[in-house]
This record gives structure tokens, sequence and C-alpha cells, in this order.
């Protein structure tokens, strides 16, 4: 069994498991969800690529939770998922190249990796390079669950140790980690493919990892094969 940092009752209890329309999310249930995050709560969510497990930012030991179900250490970047273009600055530094980029990408199935601001606290940072990973997406209920919380979802593409491919299917996550998280949110599957990332923290940016996101959007090219700093995003 998945171990995890603050277990819920010695793993009885089942995550609750709620069907969440895509489109036209349930005002009840998103903000049942958003508590279920304020109390310290792991998540596994849908966005527009695949799953994600999400938790309160401000939750160190959540944090560690995920990265424990993810089966990675610290140099693992976590990522701010955000509700709009604006919310970004408050958490990375821009210059006006790279605005232009994120703006193309934003919403959509994109991260992008930039440095970080004072507001992010240092254990979310990547530890060598001062940098954080963050990403709108472009998915409904998401989007309502962000708006009730009035804050980022520290987030980690829905991926188990030792996979190849993120998860999906609500029930598929609910048989492998049932146990061990707090919510399986249901709003039918997701594309099983990753966002891209795209490394703006260097000039010229890099795509550190191809997912389901085009690189031609954003008028980036070249991928780093042996860029050993954020091996977190495989």
């Amino acid at each position: 069994m998945l171990g995890i940092g603050e277990p819920l009752l010695a793993a009885l209890i089942m995550a609750q498991f709620f069907q969440i329309h895509p489109a036209n999310p349930q005002p009840r249930l998103i903000r049942q969800a958003a508590a279920i995050l304020r109390a310290g709560g792991v998540i596994a969510y849908p966005t527009d690529s695949s799953y994600a497990l999400g938790c309160h930012i401000g939750d160190a030991a959540a944090a560690r939770r995920i990265r424990q179900i993810r089966g990675v250490d610290e140099g693992h970047h976590l990522t701010l998922v955000l509700r709009d273009l604006s919310d970004i600055g408050h958490f990375a530094k821009l210059d006006n190249w790279q605005f232009r980029i994120v703006r193309q990408g934003t919403p959509g199935r994109y991260t992008f990796l930039l440095p970080a601001t004072r507001e992010v606290p240092r254990r979310l940072q990547h530890p060598k390079r001062s940098t954080v990973g963050v990403r709108v997406p472009d998915h409904a209920v998401v989007q309502a669950l962000l708006a009730e919380l009035g804050e980022p979802i520290l987030s980690s593409t829905l991926m188990l140790p030792g996979g190849t491919e993120p998860l999906n299917d609500a029930e598929t996550i609910r048989d492998a980690l049932g146990p061990v998280l707090d919510l399986i949110i249901d709003a039918g599957a997701c594309t099983a493919a990753p966002t891209t990332v795209v490394d703006l923290a260097v000039e010229p940016p890099v795509i550190v990892r191809l997912g389901a996101g085009e690189p031609a959007r954003l008028g980036v090219s070249g991928a780093r094969d042996d860029f050993s700093a954020d091996t977190a995003f495989r």
C-alpha cells in the first residue's frame, strides 16, 4: 500500500467520490471540495490534460503526501494551478518576452517554469534554480474550484510511481488510490497526456516535456534532452 504522510484513520476510509458535471459544476459539490482542500485534504481532480493531485498551497503536510503518493523527492517541481493570467504575476517573475509566450498558452495545456517571486515559499521552489511551475487550465471544474477557494491549488500530474502515463479515469484512480486520498472528483475521462512543460527561466526557452499542448501555439521550439534540473517533469 502507498504510504501517506498524515494517514486518514489508518487508511480505513476510502476517498469521497464526487460526480461533478464537466461543463456546469454543481456549486454545492464545489464548495465541499474547496472545504476539503482547506482542511488539509489531498484530492484527485480533472484538468484539460490528465487528472492531477492537488492540495492547499499553504499545507506542507499535504504537499508531502502528494510527493509520497507520486514517489518523488523535494527536487520535484510541484505546480501552482491558477485561475487566470493575472494571477501568474503574483507568483512568477515575467519579462515582456516571457509574458508574450505565457499569454499564448493561457488558459491551456501548458506548465511554465519561471523565476519565483517572494510570494512563493522556498519549499515550493526548485531547490537549485528558485523556479516555480505555473499553469492555468481550461477546464470548468478547475476554474470553479479555484474561484471558490480564492487561491492556487498546489498540484502534480497524477502518475503512479514507475508509471509512464498519467491516470485519466476517476474509477481507475479510486481503485488505485482510494484509501490514500481524501476526495476524487469524477468529471469524466481526461486526455491521457500531461501538460507540455516550457522552461522560461532560460533564454531561449526550451521544451522540458512534450505533452498535450502544442509548442507551435507558443512559437517555441527545441526540446532539451539533457536537462537534469527538471527531471521532476517525467
